[in-house]
């Protein structure tokens, strides 16, 4: 397994958008302060410190664990630097410096490669790994909510600012990003998954999530229309489901139980909004119960709308949404049906990896435990 220079410039790119949404949530809950919106600036900024609390949580907790399993002890410094916000900053610091030597220092064409060649490259994978989860956390924890939160502002109004625009823009493409991301990076990390390297499986893949996503989202911004706290149990409801099933498949992600616990919640919250194998297996059941609860619930809202109309917006506005619902709905279970159909990784029967000249690259870590498609 190699670390590529497409894989580095992907890398690059990676805390470019991560930066940048960053920066973009700063700028929206600023921009809300001043326009005197106090109760969407401390919305905006309490979506982005609870996923960099939580990424950098488990952050400090992976280095931790690495230096235990490297028989060194955990240094302050680094608990310091993760109670600055700067563990995944760090951690790109890392990846980047060895990923572009183990990219561009060694010639990725040659097969003749030496064990500590090999070594390098597996670290750099398992740190881009890493870091490919935490993004998928603090994504699905801060950009999800985030969107919902803009939309709704969006709709309320009729119009946004251009700040909102960038931050809707941004969201889509953080989620979208590190979606697909850590799928490929995942696989990449495993010698026994099949690769995800083809670019119509990649975007096929990428439409079936932000299709459903968006498809979701603009039903929970009606239903927040229609009454926050109905919308608020739901959205409770569903996230307590979702710990439930964590805790009925035990996941067995971190080595911690305080850790563990931590990750069953976060699971949980993500699977409020789009469907992930927690435990690596056979879960066509699962999915197919999981996406006509869905469908079932956004044709609910959908019904109660035209049903018992609200003066809330324009009828004339309301028409193009539900419209746009119903497309994005379609098209994402389209999407899911083509993926899971013809482009899998694992539709086909199992092949054994080659095996790679020499020192065998022994691969039960963290990821193996983490969420799978």
């Amino acid at each position: 397994m190699k670390y590529t220079k497409q894989n580095f410039m992907m890398s690059v790119l990676g805390i470019i958008i991560y930066v940048t949404d960053l920066i973009v949530d700063i700028w929206v809950s600023v921009r809300f302060f001043h326009e005197g919106q106090y109760v969407f600036s401390a919305l905006a900024l309490s979506f982005m410190l609870f996923g960099t609390l939580v990424a950098q949580c488990f952050s400090y907790s992976w280095f931790k664990a690495d230096l235990k399993k490297a028989g060194q002890e955990s240094q302050h410094c680094f608990l310091l630097l993760h109670c600055l916000q700067g563990g995944v900053f760090t951690r790109y610091w890392f990846a980047l410096k060895r990923g572009y030597h183990a990219a561009f220092k060694y010639d990725s064409n040659t097969s003749n490669f030496v064990e500590e060649q090999i070594d390098l490259h597996k670290e750099v994978i398992d740190r881009v790994t890493d870091l490919s989860m935490l993004r998928l956390f603090e994504t699905y924890l801060e950009g999800c909510p985030q969107l919902i939160l803009q939309l709704y502002i969006l709709l309320e109004h009729g119009q946004a600012n251009f700040s909102q625009y960038a931050a809707i823009m941004v969201s889509c493409c953080a989620i979208s990003w590190s979606t697909v991301d850590y799928q490929v990076a995942l696989r990449k990390s495993l010698p026994d998954k099949k690769l995800l390297n083809a670019l119509c499986p990649k975007i096929t893949y990428l439409f079936y999530k932000l299709f459903t996503l968006l498809s979701w989202m603009l039903s929970v911004v009606l239903l927040l229309f229609l009454n926050v706290k109905i919308a608020l149990f739901l959205l409770l409801f569903l996230w307590l489901l979702g710990i439930i099933w964590a805790f009925k498949n035990n996941t067995q992600f971190c080595t911690c139980i305080s850790m563990e616990f931590l990750y069953r919640i976060v699971v949980g919250f993500i699977l409020i909004f789009t469907f992930f194998n927690i435990k690596g297996q056979n879960t066509k059941c699962p999915m197919s119960c999981y996406y006509i609860v869905r469908v079932l619930g956004t044709l609910g809202i959908l019904t109660v709308f035209w049903v018992c109309p609200l003066n809330i917006f324009n009828p004339d506005y309301f028409i193009p949404i539900s419209i746009t619902i119903v497309l994005t709905l379609l098209l994402g279970i389209l999407f899911l049906i083509v993926y899971y159909g013809s482009f899998h990784p694992n539709r086909s029967a199992e092949t054994k990896c080659d095996e790679i000249d020499g020192k065998p690259v022994l691969r039960e870590c963290r990821m193996r435990y983490f969420l799978m498609e």
